[in-house]
């Protein structure tokens, strides 16, 4: 209301609400770091070990104290992985594994062992979008008849630090800033880049994140990494350190910025549905499971330590061996039961697998189960149908939140006599677990291995191993990213920091975000490079891409029923867009039915674009604005697009540049260039099919963007 007094607006006015809340309101500025008992901390950034590589102490109380807060935080949706989506299957090894493991369900090929997969966006709450760029969960629930093993990985090797101390900073700082919640399911903001500028061990995750690989196409096309080192340990007791990946059959695929981005206002469940919609239709994902191994006397032969979580092991150096195959073939009948209730937890594991003292996977195994502790209500979450074993359980655990098991009798403790000292130790000879034995011995110290101190080495063996369109879409992403940053003293930090990795990159980044340019070029003097981790290399194959076909009144039928046959067979599926739902009508009364319009979908959603012939079609489509800007889309997105006789005059009518219209109206030649395929007064319409499917299988044409 105004009484005609001026406020001033710098200076918000108090309410006696404000006042009652000030002695609660502090911002910590200038003060010493205490833990919630006031004590005065020296070291918030290790976990405390027994000896620099050792494994971590339980009586770390302020890691634990740390920790804890930080898994109690949200309520009820988890802090990270929030965004999520699950489906049912199997996994099959291809040949017993004896000589590495005594996991038993890693023996027979003939048994499919029941899984449980949940994708998930890392920083995210429930309801953001698929498509934002993010780092992804790839979490599998093996139901193995020696009870749960859970391989919980991301969809990059590496991660963003190095001891499981620094996990709520890391998170803190990529979530929406705490004053204003902003923004969301993002890490293009002030605080998560000055973490990352403030912490170097981030170079290497950071990068990944801003490559292809932070837009995946598909949940189905998409890889998964242990990230961690654990242990695999054969009957013999002989261990080796290992690392696991899942390398989906149809290739390693993402989506461009751009189109992510739209992808994430029209469809925000994109991801989501295109794994729903894939199962249903019988188009099972399959992921080959591979396992990397080191003997552990060679523990030390390498020039990083392979207990660091911020490196990988390139495939050129340590083969990744492929021993089975994952096929998911059931959707979740129910989305919370399911895929929000499962809980997944690094230290579920089986005999036969261990872990090692990687600093990182250390604090997983506590933290974990205490997220799940406040999530799920209490300590019987394991309770829950989707995370039961299919092995017997038989344990003295009673009482506590939601216990559905009905225990009989007097006896819940052990030793005992009144029940023949039942249920019993198993011993190792009957499966019963046992640890590896390992010597460990070292000071108490809270310090990191000098061993984990480089951090851009392998963060240029990444960048090495780019392709220049690769390179391209990292330095728009830093351009985007730090375009979003605030405070100029961060971005010029970040140029400085990434400076260390390749000095051009840091020029290019500097030339897009209005800060200097180094002065002197650096990097990190590393010139080789692993082609494995770039997607250049995956596997290419049209099966179950999508291709939007564009007709109105007055099509061609004999070119789009010949066509739809001919990509058909190719395992591609089509769908006609057009102004309006209903039928559309050829020039001799055949008609087709429109599947979606321009309105409820977009060439963001299909991986190609053809446009069939006939006059009087590409007439009306000629006048219709969306359907220029649906092609138009689909070229800036360097994706197949395909037309045929009088669909190559609409082409025309766009932005695409020399496109090829096969010469005079007597030939029938096939013209592909850039991913551009037309073909005009064709006899045949097999060798157009053929060569638009090929275009297709390509995934994108980086070339129209040279």
């Amino acid at each position: 209301m105004d009484n005609g007094k001026q406020q001033n607006k710098s200076t918000p006015q108090k309410n006696s609400k404000d006042e009652q809340l000030e002695n609660f309101r502090s911002n910590h500025g200038g003060e010493k770091l205490t833990t919630d008992q006031g004590v005065r901390v020296s070291n918030t950034d290790d976990s405390l070990k027994a000896g620099d590589r050792g494994p971590t102490l339980m009586e770390d109380f302020h890691f634990r104290e740390k920790m804890t807060h930080f898994d109690h935080e949200r309520i009820p949706e988890r802090v990270v992985h929030a965004r999520g989506s699950a489906a049912h299957g199997y996994f099959q090894v291809y040949e017993p594994m004896a000589e590495f493991t005594k996991a038993k369900f890693l023996q027979d090929p003939s048994v499919k062992t029941p899984v449980f997969v949940r994708f998930s966006n890392v920083v995210g709450s429930r309801g953001s979008a698929d498509t934002v760029r993010d780092i992804r969960g790839f979490a599998t629930k093996f139901y193995t008849e020696d009870g749960n093993y859970d391989l919980v990985g991301n969809n990059t090797p590496v991660f963003f630090i190095q001891d499981g101390m620094k996990f709520p900073d890391l998170i803190h700082a990529i979530k929406p800033e705490p004053d204003n919640e902003i923004p969301q399911a993002s890490s293009a903001h002030d605080t998560f880049w000055d973490f990352v500028v403030s912490t170097p061990e981030t170079a290497h995750n950071t990068l990944w994140l801003l490559s292809d690989r932070g837009i995946t196409r598909s949940l189905r096309m998409m890889e998964g990494f242990s990230i961690n080192t654990f242990r695999l340990i054969n009957e013999q007791g002989k261990a080796r350190f290992v690392r696991f990946h899942w390398k989906p059959k149809l290739g390693v695929h993402s989506l461009v910025w751009d189109e992510a981005q739209k992808l994430a206002g029209k469809d925000p469940d994109y991801l989501r549905r295109d794994l729903w919609d894939a199962i249903n239709m019988g188009e099972y994902p399959e992921y080959e499971l591979g396992i990397q191994l080191i003997e552990e006397e060679d523990e030390f032969s390498f020039d990083f330590d392979i207990l660091d979580a911020t490196k990988f092991w390139p495939e050129e150096v340590v083969p990744v061996k492929i021993i089975g195959k994952m096929t998911l073939n059931k959707n979740q009948d129910n989305f919370f039961a399911e895929t929000e209730q499962v809980a997944f937890h690094p230290g579920n594991v089986v005999a036969g697998i261990d872990f090692s003292n990687d600093p990182l996977l250390q604090g997983r195994l506590f933290s974990y189960t205490d997220t799940q502790l406040i999530r799920l209500g209490g300590p019987n979450f394991h309770e829950i149908p989707i995370n039961r074993p299919v092995a017997p359980v038989n344990n003295n655990q009673r009482d506590g939140y939601h216990r559905m098991t009905i225990d009989q009798g007097k006896v819940s403790y052990s030793p005992n006599t009144m029940q023949g000292n039942s249920p019993e130790p198993a011993s190792e000879a009957e499966n019963g677990y046992v640890h590896h034995v390992e010597k460990v011995e070292g000071k108490k110290i809270r310090k990191r291995s000098d061993s984990f101190k480089d951090h851009f080495k392998q963060t240029t063996l990444f960048w090495n191993s780019m392709s220049d369109p690769e390179k391209q879409h990292i330095i728009d992403a830093f351009h985007f990213e730090i375009g979003k940053v605030k405070d100029k003293q961060i971005k010029q930090r970040v140029v400085d920091m990434f400076n260390n990795v390749d000095g051009q990159l840091a020029i290019q980044i500097a030339a897009g975000v209005g800060v200097d340019a180094p002065k002197t070029p650096g990097g990190s003097g590393v010139t080789d490079t692993s082609p494995a981790v770039s997607q250049v290399g995956t596997v290419k194959d049209a099966g179950t891409r999508k291709v939007a076909i564009l007709a109105e009144n007055g099509f061609n039928y004999p070119e789009v029923t010949k066509f739809m046959e001919g990509v058909h067979r190719a395992g591609i599926h089509t769908d006609i867009i057009s102004k309006n739902l209903g039928m559309i009508t050829c020039a001799d009364d055949q008609q087709l039915e429109v599947t979606k319009t321009f309105l409820t979908t977009g060439s963001i959603m299909y991986d190609a674009v053809y446009v069939t012939g006939g006059k009087k079609s590409v007439e009306n489509l000629m006048g219709q604005k969306d359907a220029l800007h649906f092609i138009n889309d689909a070229f800036k997105h360097a994706k197949t697009i395909g037309a045929t006789n009088e669909g190559i005059d609409l082409l025309a009518s766009t932005e695409i540049q020399g496109v090829k219209t096969a010469g005079s109206d007597n030939t029938a030649e096939l013209f592909s260039d850039k991913g551009i395929v037309t073909m005009r007064n064709m006899k045949d319409m097999k060798s157009f099919s053929e060569g638009f499917t090929n275009a297709v299988a390509q995934h994108r044409h980086w070339e129209r963007q040279v």
